[in-house]
């Protein structure tokens, strides 16, 4: 990125493009500030806003939506960092918007504390994982998102608002959609998480038939903690992982079988094999076939982020979605199927897991249990034919697009499928009128 005051513009001829982690998506913003204080980016929103630019942040660029992107005033909240209070009496931790998940994970387990659930990354910025609905799986413990408890937001006015579930009706009501806002609402700057001691999860990795998984996947659900699995396209072989809290001590992979495991299978192989497949697709059904059994069970204890978390090195292109939990064994039966019967050759595993309802008002598991199903792509290789066959597929039954990876929808679909849609976008009104906070996305996923 090019060169930028703390509150303000890039030199001139300094205009550069920024692009997101998978690289399909491409922005040149009109200039990039980087504030080093709350008040330099209040200055930043107020000044965009003479100078009738779009404002939009950007952390570490892991959507796959464009719902960052900008040719206005791109805000990088990258100096914004740091945890600013652990307050144990209340279990909370507030932590400034521009933290990275790992530096926050690691910050916790010096302090002994924890988030009680999380994503599989944990290179995104705490704003932009919780603004996106980012989640990993549990039967009773929920999204990143559904863990906060206090927010602090820039609105388009410049004024920075404080907000949380205990405070008068406006700030409730921003609290209610701000923690899950696509940074429709305002752009946030620190966030108050609920934490608890820091604990152990025992983790049973093994693999597992697609119909014997799918067969007993509710019971699967209902005695672990936190479940998953992968199903690998073109065979009937999954990898399942079970996570529960134990007493410990601490019993992690040895270092030959998690280099194995998370460096040569996960990251290393994968990547060689996914360049194959991409130059040679008909490869790819035999890579598939051997892929899914180099996986072998195992089981370790570590502390939560440890267990919760892997390396992701391998680039790709992702939808998901989020459905009705009793309706997602069906749909993944539906998407073998047409995976089986397609020319379609896909060189990535489907993740499937779950999440409790919540009462966050776009958050994709709002007011219903729910299951998810995430398709990936390797960077690089044509998504569209596969996507769009699976799109079909989920919206069909009622399903809801993760807002920081590809989809097709719209606010027409999407207030159809979310019962407060309708709450989130008449705060929108209020608290940005003129849509300095607007984008192309935001317009196509939450109307004018």
């Amino acid at each position: 990125m090019g060169t930028s005051t703390a509150a303000g513009k890039n030199r001139p001829g300094t205009r550069a493009a920024w692009h997101n982690w998978a690289g399909n998506v491409t922005a040149t913003p009109a200039r990039t500030v980087t504030p080093a204080s709350v008040g330099e980016l209040q200055e930043a929103v107020r000044r965009a806003a003479e100078d009738g630019l779009k404002v939009k942040a950007v952390g570490t660029g892991h959507s796959f939506t464009a719902a960052a992107a900008t040719d206005g005033v791109l805000v990088r909240p990258q100096a914004l960092t740091g945890i600013r209070e652990v307050d144990r009496a209340a279990g909370t931790v507030t932590v400034a918007a521009g933290t990275v998940l790992k530096d926050l994970n690691l910050a916790l387990a010096r302090e002994g504390l924890s988030l009680t659930n999380m994503g599989d990354i944990m290179e995104q910025t705490v704003s932009g994982a919780t603004s996106t609905g980012t989640h990993g799986t549990g039967r009773d413990s929920a999204s990143i998102a559904a863990q906060i408890r206090g927010l602090e937001l820039v609105t388009a006015d410049g004024r920075l608002l404080t907000c949380s579930e205990k405070g008068d009706d406006e700030e409730r009501a921003v609290f209610a959609a701000a923690r899950i806002g696509i940074g429709a609402l305002g752009i946030v700057t620190a966030i108050t998480f609920a934490v608890e001691p820091v604990f152990f999860l025992t983790a049973r990795e093994e693999p597992m038939g697609f119909d014997r998984v799918t067969a007993e996947f509710e019971q699967h659900f209902a005695e672990n903690e936190h479940f998953e699995f992968y199903w690998f396209p073109h065979t009937g072989n999954c990898n399942t992982k079970r996570n529960n809290r134990s007493q410990g001590p601490a019993a992690p992979p040895g270092a030959v079988s998690a280099w194995v495991e998370d460096e040569l299978l996960s990251n290393g192989i994968f990547q060689a094999v996914n360049s194959l497949g991409r130059a040679v697709p008909a490869t790819i059904p035999s890579i598939a076939r051997i892929a899914s059994r180099a996986l072998s069970a195992r089981t370790y204890t570590d502390i939560p982020y440890k267990v919760f978390t892997s390396p992701r090195r391998v680039r790709f292109v992702e939808m998901e979605y989020a459905l009705p939990r009793e309706q997602v064994v069906e749909a993944l039966r539906e998407l073998k199927a047409m995976v089986d019967r397609s020319g379609l050759r896909i060189s990535f595993p489907v993740e499937v897991r779950t999440a409790p309802a919540d009462d966050i008002a776009l958050s994709t598991a709002s007011a219903r249990e729910t299951a998810y199903i995430a398709v990936h792509m390797y960077k690089g290789t044509p998504y569209q034919a596969y996507f769009t066959a699976a799109e079909r597929i989920f919206t069909a039954h009622g399903g809801r697009p993760h807002w920081g990876k590809v989809h097709t929808r719209d606010a027409e679909y999407l207030a159809r499928v979310y019962p407060r849609f309708g709450e989130f976008t008449a705060l929108r009104d209020r608290l940005d009128p003129d849509r300095l906070f607007g984008n192309d996305y935001l317009r196509r996923v939450l109307g004018e």
